[in-house]
């Protein structure tokens, strides 16, 4: 009895092994046949392969959402306007499948402003309800809503509603706040990763395959996020200009004054665009008594500066960079005072502070150029022969480079800043002449570190 159930039980396995065998076949067959048409776009013939697929082939392979993804966006984009929902209904069943046969290689939120982009490019639904949509969409998976496009489609879509009267402007400045905080957070992000790469290769160490992917992938991302925060800010265009702001926070100031978030806001903006007005010192004066705060001493600082006290203007600053917790804040304060310290003259006290800029926001580029800037200009003072004095010019094109490859809105002249400070500094027929080549500069003056001479 026992030799029967036992033959019994290999025999059940051993079909079980053969059908699993047959079946991963099938599905690499049909996933052949599907991924062959859909690479040429003969999406007609790719369907039944990609329906068998999804019906008996669902959690086999990414490729099949890969693919199908392609598929269905393109049936979208082909079919008559009133026909189109029926076909977007059948690409977001598609990709709620990938995330649940796929999760580890699938966010919610990528899916969702997906979603929200192919409705908006295929004009389905009002301008509400793509707006609900992307709305949705950031609101449900925050952290993964990273799209360059959607970002700027979602407050595209709240600038269009504005216009048409459906969308109140304080409702549109509070999401400009809080997409810019995000874009500013995904270019640190990127920066932070990116940084020690290019201080390893600009020190001639060679990256391995994944290291080189890295910076590549960086370098272009950061590139698109610098375009779509320069595309939000034109597109918010005059309605954050002066002459709009002063009247509506001046109708609202009674009402509004004891709201500190209101408060915030407003004289945030207000500061931003350099809004000289009476108001903004009545803002300032509200918010630093109900709640004194770094954004209240920055603020502080700027009357001061705008009354002619530097001094007290510094102080109020520096205490501001110090109580501020919000990154990008800082490193525009700490940005501020350094600009303050190198413009009267100091120069190792500016490098200071524009370092601290750089320590709280990495991709903050003007950082590095202005470094670069009081590196080439302290030639004269740092060397004792020619050739020293022109060697500082190595140090500054190097901070110039660093400057285009984390901050691309800043690139162009980056480059171009590093190509002249090449163009000053000892050429090769110096380096020959002089019989430096390999050999290490020390500056003793406040630049302080060294620079190796290149080989020839």
């Amino acid at each position: 009895m026992k030799t029967k159930i036992t033959f019994l039980f290999l025999a059940l396995l051993f079909a079980g092994k053969t059908s699993y065998a047959s079946n991963n076949e099938d599905c690499t067959v049909t996933l052949s046949l599907f991924a062959e048409a859909a690479k040429i776009e003969n999406y007609k013939a790719a369907l039944p392969y990609l329906e068998e697929l999804r019906k008996n082939c669902a959690s086999f392979h990414l490729t099949i959402y890969q693919y199908g993804e392609r598929l269905y966006k393109n049936s979208i984009e082909n079919a008559p306007q009133d026909q189109k929902m029926t076909q977007y209904n059948e690409y977001k069943k598609l990709l709620r499948e990938r995330l649940q046969h796929f999760p580890n290689k699938t966010t919610e939120g990528g899916i969702l402003a997906d979603f929200a982009q192919v409705m908006f490019d295929n004009k389905i639904g009002s301008t509400q309800e793509q707006f609900d949509a992307f709305d949705a969409a950031y609101k449900k998976d925050k952290d993964n809503f990273t799209s360059p496009k959607a970002l700027y489609t979602y407050f595209s879509l709240a600038i269009d509603l504005h216009d048409s009267g459906e969308k109140d402007i304080q409702e549109v400045f509070d999401l400009y706040d809080e997409l810019i905080r995000k874009i500013e957070f995904e270019e640190n992000t990127l920066a932070s990763k990116i940084t020690p790469l290019i201080e390893k290769q600009d020190a001639g160490e060679t990256l391995n395959q994944s290291q080189t992917k890295l910076l590549s992938a960086g370098e272009t991302n950061l590139k698109a996020y610098s375009q779509v925060k320069g595309s939000v800010n034109g597109k918010l265009g005059i309605l954050a200009d002066c002459e709009n702001l002063i009247p509506l926070y001046e109708r609202d100031f009674e009402q509004k004054k004891g709201d500190l978030n209101w408060l915030q806001g407003a004289a945030g903006r207000l500061s931003a665009k350099e809004c000289e007005d009476p108001l903004f010192f009545k803002l300032v004066q509200e918010l630093h008594n109900l709640n004194p705060s770094a954004r209240s001493a920055y603020y502080l600082g700027q009357l001061a500066e705008a009354d002619g006290k530097p001094k007290v203007a510094l102080e109020y600053f520096i205490q501001s960079a110090e109580l501020e917790t919000d990154e990008n804040r800082k490193a525009n304060t700490y940005y501020k005072l350094a600009e303050n310290y190198r413009k009267s003259g100091n120069s190792s006290t500016a490098r200071s502070f524009y370092r601290k800029t750089l320590e709280a926001k990495p991709s903050y580029g003007r950082a590095y150029l202005q470094i670069a800037r009081m590196y080439a200009e302290s030639s004269n003072n740092c060397g004792e022969t020619i050739f020293e004095k022109r060697a500082i010019n190595w140090l500054a094109a190097e901070e110039a480079r660093k400057a285009a490859r984390v901050d691309p809105s800043v690139a162009s002249n980056a480059n171009a800043a590093a190509q002249s400070y090449m163009e000053r500094a000892p050429q090769n027929a110096d380096i020959f002449q002089e019989g430096m080549a390999g050999k290490t500069i020390s500056f003793k003056c406040w630049v302080g570190g060294s620079v190796r001479v290149p080989n020839l």
